[in-house]
């Protein structure tokens, strides 16, 4: 099948990340079985989502991982010219709902199994299929605690993240935190008979904000990055049940960005430092916090020889660096080289009227035949 009608059966899933993704992995399952392959399929410990993993090759030996995420963000509050779960051509666009993030991808990696099965791989390829990766990449960690069981370990990893097929080297790391400050509920006539928990996070926006401020001013810095160094924002902020309440609880979901080389979780560490300050002894405010995501930066490989094949199949240069982030990261801190490349605009991602190009398939299934080659080499 070519990429367009695979792309179309997998558009037609509209499996959300946090929710059973059957009908998806279904779909890609059905796909990989029809062209004779044996799929493994590694349920998560949430009992209702699976990775799947396919090999075509000699599982013995080391290969390329070719990883895609199968789930999308919602389309919830959006306005579409189409229905964003059917494949559209428009005015030379295929439209859809990931389309470009990322099932383009997925749809090249299922219609080049048959010029993997024809090379005659001396490598194996390897087809990664995760889930729940937009909401924090929670899925792929998973499947790859499972690899050293399943096959040999790998030479690098492709994740066809949309980035114009050119081959991009290094993202940011993330980690997502809720902080949570509970007070004392009492009439608004009556303030000081209440501790106001609106108050506590508003000391916490101050505090994330000016933390922000002197990451800029002080770094460290990383000019591969725009802006060249770590951030951290007060994302969502929720408070208070009515205007003559003293609201007992506010809570703010903040999320850190960092360049490689510092952890996320030491820019989280200082917030949290400040959110435990603001509970004096035997004051009846108290604090809690929560991790709601997170996944290591992506720095750039010390050995260049993924980069170096990736710009002679892409015929690109590689990109240093991008500000969103990927699964990359993971498969680096599992000690597996990982770089990004695939087929679509990042600008694209998570918008109405999502589309990719037919020639941006083209290019991607290009892409794939010479590595079939290099790995039957």
């Amino acid at each position: 099948m070519t990429p367009e009608a695979i792309l179309a059966d997998l558009v037609a899933c509209a499996d959300l990340p946090g929710a059973s993704n059957a009908r998806i992995a279904d779909c890609v399952l059905g796909h990989l079985r029809r062209a004779g392959l044996d799929p493994v399929v590694l349920p998560g410990p949430e009992g209702d989502r699976v990775n799947i993993l396919a090999s075509i090759g000699p599982r013995d030996l080391p290969g390329m991982i070719l990883s895609g995420h199968m789930d999308v963000v919602p389309t919830e509050g959006q306005v579409w010219s189409s229905d964003p779960f059917r494949l559209t051509a428009r005015e030379g666009r295929l439209q859809g709902r990931g389309t470009a993030d990322m099932k383009g991808f997925l749809a090249c990696m299922l219609a080049a199994v048959p010029d993997f099965q024809s090379a005659g791989l001396a490598r194996p390829v390897h087809l990664a299929f995760s889930y729940d990766e937009e909401i924090g990449c929670r899925g792929v960690g998973h499947m790859i605690a499972a690899l050293p069981g399943l096959v040999a370990p790998p030479m690098g990893c492709i994740v066809g993240e949309p980035s114009d097929m050119r081959p991009v080297l290094s993202h940011k790391g993330k980690q997502s935190t809720r902080l949570v400050m509970t007070g004392r509920a009492a009439h608004s006539s009556r303030p000081e008979a209440g501790v106001n928990a609106n108050y506590a996070g508003a000391e916490m926006l101050l505090a994330i904000r000016d933390l922000n401020a002197a990451l800029a001013a002080e770094g460290p810095f990383d000019p591969r990055f725009d802006p060249p160094h770590s951030t951290v924002v007060a994302g969502v902020v929720r408070g208070g049940t009515a205007v003559n309440i003293i609201p007992d609880r506010c809570e703010i979901q903040m999320e850190v960005r960092s360049i490689p080389g510092q952890a996320a979780a030491e820019v989280t560490a200082r917030v949290l430092r400040r959110l435990a300050a603001l509970v004096p002894a035997g004051a009846a405010l108290s604090v809690a916090h929560e991790e709601l995501s997170a996944y290591p930066a992506l720095p750039p490989a010390e050995d260049a020889a993924l980069a170096g094949l990736l710009q002679r199949l892409t015929e690109q240069q590689a990109l240093g660096s991008v500000s969103y982030g990927t699964e990359a990261g993971l498969f680096h801190a599992a000690g597996i080289p990982a770089i990004i490349c695939g087929p679509g605009s990042i600008d694209r991602a998570h918008r109405p009227d999502e589309y990719i190009l037919p020639g941006e398939l083209a290019a991607c299934m290009a892409m794939l035949r010479g590595l079939a080659a290099e790995l039957a080499g």
